[in-house]
C-alpha cells in the first residue's frame, strides 16, 4: 500500500548526512502515514489476530503514547485506512461512470462495459492491497467500533449505486419494460460477486486472486 506514503525525493549523497542530522523527526503528516502503512502491512499477514496498539507501536519502534499523538484511538486509525480506500476507489469510479460513451458505442454496450470496469477496478485494487481487503470485507473490523463496519457497508452501497447508474440505460436500450428493476437486480448481483471475490481472497490467505478468470466471469453475469 505504498500510495499511503509519498515517494521521497532523491537526496544527493553529500547532503544525506546533513539532512538526517538536521531533521530527526518525521515531517508533519509523515508519521501518521507511517502508522497507517504499518497497520496495513500487519493486516497482510494471513491469519493475523486482532492487532493491538502495543503490537503496532512495537513494529514502528515507538511508544503507544506516540501513536496517540497522531490518532485518538485505534478506531481512528482504521478510519484513516477507510478514508484512503474511499478516496482511491471512488475517484476512479467517478471517472469511469462519468465518462461519455465512446463514439459508436450503443448504450447497452457502454453501460455494461462501464459496470465491468468498476468491478475490475475494485478487484484489482484489492489484489494490490491485501491488508486493505481485510478492512473492506470486515474481517479486520471484528471487535472494533461498530461505526467502522457501517462505513464499509456504505462503501459497498455506493458501489452498487454506481453499478445501477451504469446499467439502467443499458437495460432500457435492451428493450426492458422495467429497466430500473433490471438494473437494480444486475447491480446487486455484481456487488455480491465483487464482495465474494474479495472475501475469498482474504480467507484463502491471499492465495486465490480476486481477478481470477475475471473476464469470463463478468461475461457470464453481464
Amino acid at each position: 500500500m505504498s500510495e499511503l506514503l509519498p515517494t521521497p525525493e532523491p537526496v544527493a549523497t553529500a547532503d544525506a548526512v546533513d539532512s538526517a542530522a538536521a531533521r530527526k523527526r518525521p515531517k508533519p503528516g509523515e508519521r501518521r502515514a507511517q502508522i497507517l502503512q504499518a497497520l496495513a502491512q500487519m493486516l497482510e499477514q494471513p491469519g493475523a489476530e486482532r492487532i493491538t496498539t502495543a503490537a503496532l507501536a512495537a513494529r514502528l519502534s515507538v511508544s503507544e503514547a506516540a501513536l496517540y499523538r497522531h490518532f485518538a484511538s485505534k478506531a481512528q486509525m482504521f478510519e484513516g485506512l477507510i478514508d484512503f480506500i474511499e478516496e482511491a476507489v471512488f475517484t476512479r469510479v467517478t471517472h469511469i461512470v462519468g465518462r461519455d460513451l465512446a463514439d459508436g458505442d450503443e448504450p447497452v454496450e457502454g453501460g455494461a462495459h462501464q459496470a465491468a470496469r468498476v468491478v475490475a477496478l475494485l478487484l484489482q485494487f484489492g489484489e494490490r492491497n491485501p491488508g486493505l481487503v481485510r478492512v473492506m470485507v470486515g474481517d479486520a473490523l471484528v471487535l472494533e467500533h461498530e461505526r467502522l463496519q457501517q462505513r464499509m457497508n456504505q462503501f459497498f452501497e455506493r458501489i452498487e449505486s454506481a453499478l445501477r447508474q451504469c446499467l439502467r440505460a443499458a437495460a432500457g436500450a435492451a428493450g426492458s419494460s422495467t429497466p430500473t428493476v433490471d438494473a437494480q437486480v444486475a447491480a446487486s448481483v455484481l456487488t455480491a460477486f465483487t464482495l465474494g471475490r474479495l472475501q475469498r481472497y482474504a480467507r484463502s490467505g491471499f492465495r486465490r486472486l480476486p481477478t481470477e478468470h475475471l473476464d469470463a466471469s463478468l461475461a457470464l453475469i453481464l
